[in-house]
This record gives C-alpha cells, structure tokens and sequence, in this order.
C-alpha cells in the first residue's frame, strides 16, 4: 500500500461522508422542502427526491469503495447542476445572504478525480471484483 492509495481512500471516504450528511439532511428536513427549494430555482422539484438519495445511498457506497467511478459522475453532475442554477450569482465567497460555488467546486473536483483514478486496492469493487488495476 502506497501513499496515493491511502490518499484516495481519504478523499472517497470524506467525499462520501459528505453527500450522505448532505442527503440524510434533505430527508431529515423534508424532500418537499428542497423540491420547493428546486422549484424556486427553475428546476423541476421532483429532482429534489432523485438527488436526495444519490446523495444519501452514493455516500454509503462512496465511502465502501462501491461504484466509485458511477457515483462519481453523479456527484459531478450535481455539483455541476448546483454551481450553475444556485451558486454562480454569489460568486465564489458568498454575498452575505447565501454561501458562494467555493465549496461545490472542491466537491466537484474531488468527485471528478475520483473518476479518473484508477480503482483504489483499499476498496470493496477491488475486492469483489479480484481486479489487478491500482
């Protein structure tokens, strides 16, 4: 085991951490709100329940080392979706009255490497899968 690997199970496990508390709290608050939150933003409330649980179930898997490259993808394209029909107007700090794209673009970035890597050895895809690539 070398430092990258290690390296990549930190950030799969943060990034994971992170969409599960992200979509355990759209759940614990209501999807109805976020989907009217959605509504007021232009997009079709019912998205609000499709990315909730990416958000929540991505996690879990995110953190096993499960699907990481498929959950990645998903991960970019809501922060992709949330930078552009939320965030941008803020800009990258913030306005005073809403946090800014600073934070979803690190997320971003961090879900796009975890595409573009190759599979970790300290996941659960490596072990179900007996794969040689690292």
């Amino acid at each position: 085991m070398n430092k990258q690997e290690v390296g990549k199970v930190i950030l799969r496990a943060v990034l994971g951490l992170t969409f599960f508390i992200h979509g355990l709290s759209k759940f614990q608050a209501g999807v109805a709100n976020t989907a009217g939150y959605f509504d007021s933003l232009g997009i079709p409330g019912f998205l609000a329940y499709p990315v909730a649980a990416i958000e929540l179930i991505g996690g879990i898997a995110l953190i096993l080392g499960i699907g990481t490259k498929i959950i990645g993808v998903l991960f970019a394209l809501i922060m992709a979706g949330a930078i552009f029909t939320a965030k941008l107007p803020a800009g990258f700090v913030g306005n005073g009255q809403m946090a800014g794209y600073g934070l979803d673009l690190v997320l971003l970035a961090m879900s796009i490497f975890l595409v573009l890597a190759d599979r970790s050895t300290l996941s659960l895809d490596n072990k179900l899968f007996h794969s040689n690539n690292n």
